[in-house]
């Protein structure tokens, strides 16, 4: 199989995980402005990775490189930020998309 088409497919697989073993609201996505930045760090940290879905950003967060496609070395991590209730940019961690596809994860 080619890269992108094993990216997608470990996208989907994600997404549908999160689908069949997450929290409802986890899996809709959480608004990281209803959260402290501290809430939203031990939400990731406890459930590994979510989805935040505010008009700033929308996509996955990672606790750890692990869960970036491709995993382990050659997953690659940003440090973004995302609004919460005390801080305007908490620091969050985000999987770099693979060159030539699209999306975080």
């Amino acid at each position: 199989m080619n890269r992108a088409i094993t990216s997608s497919i470990k996208s989907v697989t994600l997404a549908l995980g999160i689908l069949a073993l997450g929290h409802s609201a986890h899996a809709a996505g959480v608004d990281s402005r209803n959260y402290s930045c501290p809430e939203l760090q031990r939400l990731i940290l406890s459930n590994r990775f979510i989805f935040i879905n505010n008009p700033n950003f929308e996509d996955f967060v990672v606790s750890d490189v692990s869960y970036c496609s491709g995993g382990g070395i050659s997953g690659i991590i940003r440090l973004r930020t995302v609004p919460t209730k005390d801080f305007p940019e908490c620091p969050v961690n985000y999987c770099l998309p693979i060159k030539g596809t699209t999306g975080g994860n």
